[in-house]
């Protein structure tokens, strides 16, 4: 599982460092959907564990706040740059 998880962050990374400037607001908006099924996941992932087992409890939580700051992030990015393309009033 550490391979899969080393190989999948490097790929990542890759793939990301070479996009072009143009298509990262699709980019983002395809980030705050997957950030959307990670704090679904991390919420049942919360629901099911038992109040004793602290390091789920802990790795759900951690995950919940990085896909927020994620989601929260891709959104305000989006709407600045939707911003950028609206007429300005005189």
């Amino acid at each position: 599982m550490i391979y899969v998880l080393v190989l999948a962050s490097f790929l990542g990374f890759e793939i990301i460092r070479n996009v072009p400037t143009v298509l990262h607001t699709p980019l983002m908006s395809g980030a705050n959907a997957i950030s959307g099924v990670v704090i679904i996941g991390a919420i049942i992932l919360i629901r099911q564990t038992e109040p004793t087992n602290y390091l789920m409890l802990t790795l759900g939580l951690v995950a919940i706040i990085a896909a927020m700051t994620n989601v929260v992030g891709g959104f305000a990015v989006t709407d600045r740059m939707l911003d950028m393309f609206k007429k300005k009033k005189k």
